[in-house]
């Protein structure tokens, strides 16, 4: 048991360095997605954002974190900003891409005399954007960035690849040190689905809440 109990803090405490990617992420990956999905709106970046979306897209997230550790960052920053930075660097980039087509959806789902007003009434885009499209818009997309906040949860275990000792990476280190697989992973798993499930339970308080002041 005693074992157990150790196995159990130490995978676990590895959940520290997993929330870290995940909070850094989807906050990078959320700003990001909001210029990407704006600019898909103005025609002269329309080519250059949706080749870019296109590209984030259609590789793998694994790749993307190799490439951004051992080619793009010390190409880029000429040092080594650590397997942490790096890995919410490239996990960001990855969600901005998914979150910017979900904030896309949203935008285009909204009714044209809303801008159309907006610029009649003289508002500043900024002003536009900031006050009037992007809070109805990420209001009737939360399920979908909940969703992509779970997604870009369960893809922090690649931070394992280069070296992260996040949750996974603890839970291979025991089962090599002792051939023995099951429980640890089992462990893991277990862990991973916890923070699925908290996830899950606080963006449902959100939509309830939402739900809550509309039928106020």
């Amino acid at each position: 048991m005693s074992k157990l109990l150790s196995d159990v803090f130490y995978i676990g405490s590895g959940a520290a360095l997993t929330m870290e990617l995940l909070v850094g992420g989807i906050l990078l990956g959320l700003a990001l997605g909001v210029v990407f999905a704006i600019l898909r709106r103005y025609r002269w970046a329309r080519p250059v954002i949706c080749g870019l979306v296109s590209v984030i897209r259609g590789t793998p997230v694994l790749l993307q974190i190799s490439i951004f550790y051992f080619i793009l960052i010390p190409a880029l920053f000429r040092c080594d900003l650590g397997i942490r930075a790096t890995g919410i660097i490239a996990l960001g980039i990855n969600s901005a891409a998914y979150v910017s087509e979900i904030l896309r959806g949203g935008i285009e789902s909204l009714p044209k005399g809303q801008f159309e007003a907006a610029y009649a009434l003289g508002i500043p885009p900024f002003y536009m954007w900031r006050d009037i499209i992007l809070p109805q818009v990420i209001m009737n997309v939360l399920p979908s960035l909940v969703n992509e906040t779970v997604s870009l949860l369960k893809e922090t275990a690649l931070i394992a690849t280069i070296g992260g000792m996040d949750i996974t990476r603890r839970a291979q280190a025991i089962a090599a040190a002792r051939y023995e697989y099951f429980t640890p992973l089992c462990i893991a798993a277990v862990t991973y689905y916890a923070l699925v499930r908290i996830l899950e339970f606080i963006g449902k308080k959100i939509e309830n809440r939402k739900l809550y002041a509309e039928n106020m």
